[in-house]
């Protein structure tokens, strides 16, 4: 690993450059939110943002993709027979995504990508991804990284770090992909000695402002039943409205949904997002639905994200502290209170006869 010195001028024109050999993705405003989106030629990316709204995971997993097309014309020989959309997977580049968020498509990438199954658009999305993350200096309130096991200056799932210092950036280089990404832009300035020493004081700066928490410590050691039967699941589900809000804006939920889209001989397969906090997520054909209120859902939200994928990967919890379910729930429910009725619960001791 190395550290480069680039001024905002050579960040300017090293993207210009890079634009030749990469899509590049980088946050953008629209109205009064900070999204990641495509960059045109010659745009900058917005670099002074506390968080985007949505995270960076539509980048490599779009929210509606096109898996396949037919023709119904049964005129044509090959009518009724789903043949492979086109993808581009060139390289492409995000610029600019918090550490969280890098941090988030690894544990994305645990679900698409692992020994029993492997989800083709996932892995060729991501394999083609270059990512240049932008160090946090002013969290957001809401933010609790540090106790996901990330942080405002985590490097993990980055390739290229990016740490806003005397009016330009501290770039610390940290992967093949990223020395690649570093030569195509130009960016060659080594940084002056003792530059490690200043990186650790601005970590350490940007860690401090981070004063929300969430506790998850004894969540590994429950069992489970007596937290899905635990009493508070009531109180926890009350206000909510079922919006999917808190799905959507998340960097870690990957549900989806697959439907065919028809327009007179023609028929597309979409991969769409979808939401366990809708009732029709789970709906049998039959008419039944196993999770057929809304303590239900809510219930099965938390303990995916706090239990259930901690007890099957050991990664931690499926949360990287990102605070944008709580910033953006319409009804208030909080994470960070959740964990700590589940973290901190005990089930009452039975009498024996």
């Amino acid at each position: 690993m190395r550290v480069l010195a680039i001024s905002q001028s050579e960040l300017t024109s090293g993207l210009a450059k890079l634009a030749d050999s990469y899509k590049l993705f980088g946050p953008v405003k629209e109205r009064d939110q900070v999204n990641f989106a495509p960059l045109k030629k010659g745009q900058a990316p917005e670099l002074s943002f506390s968080n985007t709204r949505l995270s960076a995971k539509g980048v490599v997993y779009p929210q509606s993709e096109k898996m396949f097309r037919a023709n119904l014309d049964p005129a044509k020989e090959d009518h009724h027979v789903y043949k492979d959309e086109a993808k581009d997977y060139s390289p492409r580049a995000l610029v600019g995504v918090r550490p969280c968020d890098a941090k988030a498509l690894m544990l994305v990438n645990l679900n698409f990508d692992n020994p029993s199954y492997q989800d083709p658009y996932w892995v060729n999305s991501y394999a083609a991804l270059t990512q240049v993350g932008l160090a946090c200096t002013n969290p957001c309130p809401s933010c609790f990284c540090t106790s996901t096991g990330s942080g405002p200056h985590d490097t993990r799932g980055l390739d290229v770090l990016l740490v806003p210092a005397d009016g330009g950036y501290l770039a610390r280089v940290l992967t093949e992909k990223g020395e690649k990404l570093a030569a195509a832009a130009g960016w060659a300035k080594e940084a002056e000695e003792g530059v490690e020493d200043k990186l650790a004081a601005l970590a350490k700066e940007a860690e401090s402002k981070v004063t929300a928490t969430i506790t998850t410590d004894k969540l590994a050691s429950k069992v489970t039943l007596p937290l899905y039967e635990a009493p508070f699941w009531e109180d926890v589900s009350f206000s909510c409205i079922n919006c999917g809000t808190c799905t959507f804006l998340c960097p870690t939920c990957w549900c989806f949904d697959i439907q065919d889209e028809t327009c007179g001989t023609e028929c597309v397969r979409y991969k769409n997002w979808d939401s366990c906090m809708f009732p029709l997520f789970t709906i049998h054909g039959s008419g039944h639905n196993p999770r057929g209120t809304k303590l239900h859902r809510v219930r099965q939200r938390f303990l995916h994200k706090l239990k259930y994928f901690l007890d099957k990967y050991d990664q931690g919890i499926m949360c990287v502290g990102c605070g944008r379910c709580i910033r953006q729930c319409p009804v208030n429910i909080d994470i960070r209170r959740v964990a700590g009725l589940m973290n901190e619960y005990q089930t009452a001791e039975k009498c024996e006869i």
